[in-house]
């Protein structure tokens, strides 16, 4: 996952207000449970000093934006004076927002190594301020372009070549003529900036740092403390009985709260709902694929390509059962691997197996990479109330990314990893071929460059295993990918359209109603009318743990990424002519044309067929693998 997306093009947002100012001492010390993570793990911990030397470094950086903000009301009713004047209001707004999104990451990254640190949250306060101001101060800047009209701005663009890089984010603007308001309207708007991120806010504080988790005594005497981490490790254990006690005592805690996360969700349903009607678009949907220029056929294509190919995802259930040995597959059959093992991987090896599997990709993206990987980008291991996920943050321009891992040591350690530094790969691809305006990229692309370095690793490590136990190892794991990554993604889209859709019709919805959606949802994807799996009701609460919904309409990037990473992957392996040019080239970018313009000019069309039925080919052609060894020792 990546926390990285399209830049705010000049778009946006927002009147002037002046900066609020919050001081940390230049010795501010971490926590206690972060400070014993640091001295256990120092090389394995990221350098956030790359960033700021220490939070105050991060107030002093802050203090500069203020006089920043204040020159660039300057600009107001000045952006038509001349190409000349618009050219230098352009580049201070690039400057601004270059630095407010270094101040932004350096926030996340020391609230994520701790999410219990008050200082932590403190500085992620004053970003979410500090980004407010910003929007603020900058909402006079697309409705005044839309006040010269295209003739004018093009005139200029034609006389100053130094506007020549603005010229996309400038073409944005006036495509976006239809949903922009007048100046008072841009300002007013802006105002409510602080107030519509609440409910996210509310459900990261509730989910990660203050639910009361249940503890619970499995088969073997293990006592475990049933929270969000422990949850996936345990929910894989070979005990079925044991896998039923962790998925009825982990979501029958959430469901405890189904009423409090129904109202965040909703909450941020209305706020989407407004803001789409506010901006003259029929609904949220629209309103959010239109922040790409992403052609509505894309999420068509993919719904109905999902539902035409659910009898694979349903053969993947039955094979899932059979491996296992069970007769009536549940819901919490799901997770143990499909191959019991034991093998463990250290981080040195990770790295190599990584290095090795994207070598297809060329010599200079495997120096990159190497380089990277053993410098201090990344935080490895769990730690307490670190943030419990894998994700990436690549928006420091002048700096490098980081990445975010909990890593234990099995191989989905090791795919995670690799998906990761996917990420981290194509922001320094980004930064070094993009000015800073156009370095940032969407998710749409994002989870391509990232799910196409897991393709790459299965393939290798299909070369490499030693024997058939090894190979089932990775073919599990790819197809557990699979399933995960294309049909639950694509089932969370089904979801968030639906849920989207009754709000904007003005329907309230409860948690319980939600629950009432999503388990629909569950029964025909698993296949229950088919008596493929059965579903425990409970676990129709799933929907609330999941943070993909408070980013609307988020979530099916990653099923379309995956689906484009398969035909790159296999573009690459085959070394078609000009396919690692080509898919290179996407991931070098960045925003510097809209994301499904830049996936089809690398080859692959997502609005059509095409990828999604190569994906399900793909999937059904891993389960003959499996059955063919299974064949073989008369399973």
């Amino acid at each position: 996952m990546t926390t990285t997306a399209l830049k705010r093009p000049l778009l946006a947002l927002l009147a002037i207000s002046l900066a609020l100012s919050c001081t940390f001492p230049a010795s501010a010390a971490p926590s206690e449970a972060t400070a014993q993570v640091q001295a256990g793990h120092s090389a394995e911990r990221w350098d956030l000093s790359d960033l700021y030397q220490t939070p105050a470094g991060f107030d002093s950086d802050a203090s500069k934006l203020e006089p920043q903000l204040q020159q660039f009301a300057g600009c107001k009713g000045q952006l038509g004076a001349s190409s000349a004047r618009l050219k230098s209001c352009l580049d201070l707004y690039s400057e601004v927002h270059k630095r407010l999104d270094r101040l932004k990451m350096y926030a996340s990254l020391y609230f994520y190594q701790d999410t219990g640190d008050k200082l932590g949250n403190q500085l992620n306060q004053h970003a979410d301020l500090l980004d407010n101001q910003f929007s603020q101060a900058t909402a006079f800047v697309q409705p005044e372009i839309l006040a010269l009209g295209a003739k004018r701005v093009h005139a200029m663009l034609a006389r100053d070549k130094g506007l020549g890089p603005y010229r996309l984010q400038l073409d944005t603007i006036l495509r976006n003529a239809p949903h922009t308001l007048d100046a008072a309207g841009e300002q007013l708007v802006s105002q409510f900036g602080l107030a519509t991120g609440s409910a996210s806010a509310i459900y990261q504080t509730l989910s990660s740092s203050e639910m009361p988790w249940s503890t619970i005594k499995l088969s073997d005497g293990t006592e475990a403390t049933i929270d969000l981490t422990a949850y996936e490790q345990y929910r894989e254990v070979s005990n079925r009985a044991d896998r039923k006690l962790v998925f009825d005592t982990y979501w029958g805690k959430w469901k405890q709260f189904e009423h409090t996360f129904g109202a965040t969700l909703y909450g941020k349903l209305k706020t989407d709902a407004a803001y789409a009607k506010v901006r003259y678009y029929p609904d949220s949907q629209t309103a959010a694929l239109d922040a790409d220029h992403m052609p509505p056929a894309v999420y068509q294509t993919l719904i109905a390509q999902t539902n035409a190919n659910l009898p694979t995802l349903h053969r993947y259930f039955k094979l899932r059962a059979r491996m296992l040995g069970i007769k009536d597959m549940a819901y919490y059959d799901l997770y143990p691997p499909l191959v019991n093992s034991t093998r463990t991987f250290t981080l040195a090896e990770s790295k190599q197996m990584m290095l090795a599997a994207v070598a297809p990709l060329g010599a200079d993206y495997v120096k990159t990479l190497s380089a990277a990987v053993n410098a201090r980008w990344m935080d490895v291991y769990p730690s307490p109330r670190k943030l419990p996920a894998a994700l990436t943050l690549g928006d420091a321009y002048d700096v490098h990314p980081y990445v975010l891992l909990n890593y234990t040591g099995n191989y989905a350690s090791v795919t995670t990893m690799t998906h990761e530094w996917g990420h981290a790969m194509h922001s320094v691809l980004s930064n070094k071929a993009q000015p800073a305006m156009y370095a940032p990229y969407s998710i749409f692309v994002a989870e391509i460059a990232s799910t196409t370095n897991e393709a790459l690793l299965l393939e290798h490590q299909l070369t490499v295993a030693r024997d058939d136990d090894e190979r089932l190892l990775y073919l599990g794991e790819a197809l557990d990918e699979l399933r995960g990554v294309f049909f639950r993604q694509a089932m969370f889209a089904e979801f968030e359209a639906a849920i989207h859709a009754k709000v904007d019709q003005g329907v309230a919805l409860t948690g319980a109603q939600i629950s009432a959606i999503y388990l629909d949802l569950l029964k025909r994807y698993h296949g229950v009318a088919q008596c493929v799996m059965t579903i425990d009701p409970l676990y129709s609460v799933e929907w609330a743990y999941l943070p993909h919904f408070y980013e609307n309409f988020y979530v099916f990037k990653y099923a379309t990424s995956i689906a484009a990473a398969q035909e790159f992957a296999q573009r690459i392996l085959a070394n078609t002519p000009g396919a690692r040019e080509a898919y290179l080239k996407m991931l070098s970018s960045g925003s510097s044309a809209d994301p499904y313009a830049l996936v089809k000019a690398a080859g692959v069309d997502l609005a059509t067929p095409q990828p999604y039925q190569a994906l399900a080919a793909r999937m059904n052609s891993i389960m003959d693998q499996i059955e063919a060894i299974e064949g073989k020792r008369g399973k």
